[in-house]
């Protein structure tokens, strides 16, 4: 569900996500989204001072928000697909300004989204692991450490068959940190291969990307393309879950890390949604008192990036201290009013 403009959820959203790094261009315009961040799609009809007020509820933010998009050459003129940052009301400061020639009216809902280029190389948790459809079982020359253009023998599993130009993403299977095996198993995420050689028994295959170590005894499975562009969505109401680990298995997390929740599809969740990190302590009370639960106080952000059956992928926006591994998360406080 793309959310409105109009929703209370939007505004509230910018507040409390941190935005990454800015994007880069190239000469003649053409913009690479080579970061992670929050961007806007520009409609047929808009003009930058209507965005400014939809986004911030104030036109005069325009030229702060001009200063900090270098892709706009002229803020009066900007053009129906072209993308521009997003960035947290805090970060915006309303300047006084001349008002840009009204245009028409923006045409169609506005398309806010989070970018992620790193899409292919965030794993994911599931009860049962994929059922790998090959194996390195040799990597050519030995190499310790592989890289793009690299190449490795595969043989295939499970009756599989290997075409040349074929793309798989290279995986192993983890066990979860701690006491977490009801969570399921860990699909950790090395690379992507393309098959190169077909032979009767094996292949070989080239590295085309590479994020992590890969080595003999790593699995394939088929390639799915993902966009990294997250289109926003509205969180699911009564979201009360918990981090199972970060996907490194570190004891802290902080921002820009990958982590695994406990929540998942059957829970509604999905792709593009918000949710907070927090925490609720117990004040103790006289011997045969309940112990009194004093107010949540929310720490961080996650955005969900990819949901599976009962778990989810997400990426931590906002941590104001060190996040560990059961943390809560609950559905955004102000979508709720």
């Amino acid at each position: 569900m793309i959310f409105r403009p109009n929703s209370l959820f939007l505004p509230a959203l910018f507040i409390l996500l941190v935005q990454p790094l800015l994007c880069l261009a190239h000469e003649g315009g053409e913009t690479l989204e080579v970061e992670s961040g929050y961007y806007y799609r520009v409609e047929k009809g808009d003009t930058l001072w209507g965005i400014c007020e939809r986004f911030y509820d104030s036109p005069w933010v325009w030229p702060d928000i001009w200063e900090k998009n270098p892709n706009i050459a002229n803020p009066h003129w900007i053009y129906p697909g072209q993308r521009i940052r997003i960035f947290s009301r805090k970060a915006v400061k309303p300047l006084p300004g001349i008002r840009p020639k009204p245009q028409a009216a923006a045409v169609g809902p506005p398309s806010p989204h989070y970018m992620y280029p790193a899409i292919d190389s965030i794993g994911f948790i599931r009860k049962e692991p994929v059922s790998p459809c090959g194996s390195i079982f040799k990597v050519k020359e030995n190499k310790i450490m592989v890289s793009k253009g690299d190449l490795v023998y595969v043989r295939p599993l499970a009756k599989s068959t290997f075409r040349k130009g074929d793309l798989f993403t290279i995986f192993r299977i983890l066990k979860l940190p701690g006491k977490r095996e009801k969570f399921g198993v860990q699909h950790f995420i090395l690379g992507i291969a393309r098959i190169r050689e077909v032979g009767s028994k094996f292949a070989v295959a080239e590295i085309v990307r590479s994020f992590r170590d890969i080595g003999s005894g790593d699995f394939l499975m088929p390639y799915k393309a993902r966009s990294p562009r997250i289109v926003l969505a509205k969180s699911k109401e009564g979201i009360d879950g918990k981090i199972i680990s970060s996907e490194e298995h570190s004891s802290i997390f902080a921002a820009n890390d990958i982590v695994f929740l406990d929540k998942g599809m059957k829970d509604g969740v999905k792709a593009g949604q918000s949710y907070t990190v927090y925490d609720q302590e117990k004040q103790a009370a006289p011997r045969g008192q309940e112990p009194l639960l004093l107010s949540p106080v929310d720490y961080g952000t996650i955005l969900v990036l990819r949901a599976e059956k009962t778990t989810s992928t997400a990426i931590i926006t906002r941590a104001e201290k060190a996040i560990q591994p059961g943390a809560k998360i609950r559905t955004v406080e102000s979508e709720l009013k």
